[in-house]
């Protein structure tokens, strides 16, 4: 049967107060709101990306069928500008001059028909990178707002990580001198039951568990010397008996 001073008992309250907090706040850090919307913003700016790397694609390749309809709108025009210098310098035979004359023609047709499509992929890429900026837009403010989120996260982050190594530092203070025996005692009940290795037991209930005790159970704690270590019935935790209140006189 275990036995540690009935003060390291009622010591050990403390230390389960204390450790109780530090479960609280590792809680805390682990489910503080900051992250579950920091996973929303990857989440949004992954598909953001994937549109704006589509539509930076599309306006690429629209960039350079422009610059190809561009170039053969200018091979044109030029083609025609050597034809028209020849023509109106007057030199050659006339069938010369009427060739030049029908592939001038021939030309200015060409033209207007590489021109027709150099303006419809002008209009294209307009709305193409009218939608990149858009994109663009909304992947910024996203990142900004990730830094913004971020920041808070990591602002908590340094407040309760200050605030757990005060509590542990409390903690130590408080395991001090304990009965070895005790500790490797609770500290085994705390990993088996959820963190609570040790309650009080206040009139017939255990505050680990909030089960009364029945009578006969109660009857035998009492019994036994105050420095024995006794357990609930019902969870297994150790039950610290406090001293009883003084009687109103």
């Amino acid at each position: 049967m275990t036995t540690a001073p009935a003060a390291d008992q009622r010591r050990l309250l403390d230390v389960q107060e204390l450790d109780t907090r530090l479960d609280q706040l590792a809680h805390k850090r682990r489910t503080l709101p900051e992250l579950a919307r920091l996973l929303e913003l990857d989440a949004q700016l992954a598909d953001l990306h994937t549109a704006l790397v589509t539509s930076r694609t599309a306006a690429e390749d629209l960039r350079r069928e422009l610059a190809k309809a561009e170039a053969d709108v200018e091979q044109v025009r030029s083609r025609a500008a050597r034809d028209q210098a020849r023509l109106d310098s007057g030199q050659g035979s006339a069938k010369d001059l009427q060739a030049l004359t029908s592939e001038l023609a021939s030309l200015a047709r060409r033209q207007g028909d590489l021109e027709e499509v150099e303006l419809e992929v002008m209009e294209r890429l307009e709305a193409h990178e009218g939608a990149l900026a858009e994109v663009t837009k909304a992947y910024d403010a996203l990142v900004a707002q990730k830094e913004s989120v971020a920041a808070d996260r990591d602002a908590a982050f340094r407040t309760i990580d200050a605030d757990a190594e005060r509590v542990r530092g409390e903690r130590a203070t408080a395991a001090e001198g304990l009965d070895a025996g005790l500790v490797t005692l609770y500290e085994r009940l705390r990993g088996q039951l959820g963190g609570l290795g040790a309650a009080p037991l206040r009139g017939r209930r255990c505050e680990g568990c909030r089960l009364e005790l029945n009578p006969l159970d109660l009857d035998a704690i009492r019994s036994k010397g105050e420095d024995q270590v006794v357990r609930c019935e019902e969870c297994g935790r150790i039950l610290v008996r406090l001293p009883e209140p003084a009687a109103a006189v």
